[in-house]
């Protein structure tokens, strides 16, 4: 079984963040798409990372409400039990 040759995996490890941020040049872009239809795992690389930035857009600025008794028993543990008297 030959090597696969990751020269062209590694260049787009280069450009991944622009690529995702939608920054990089249309030529460019072209190029990354081609080796997306060519490159399983790289497919893969650059879907999960879209999903993750999708995610973490899609909850930025919610935050989940802490029951009183789970907060208490943090603040316990992490010694910051006089934190919670000035709440």
């Amino acid at each position: 079984m030959a090597k696969k040759d990751h020269s062209e995996c590694q260049a787009l490890l280069d450009s991944l963040s622009d690529y995702a941020d939608g920054t990089l040049g249309q030529e460019l872009c072209q190029k990354i798409e081609r080796h997306l239809d060519g490159c399983q795992d790289c497919y893969i690389m650059v879907d999960t990372l879209k999903k993750t930035i999708y995610l973490c857009h899609a909850e930025a600025g919610k935050c989940a409400e802490i029951p009183a008794d789970v907060r208490a028993r943090l603040f316990k543990t992490l010694n910051l039990e006089d934190y919670l008297k000035h709440e």
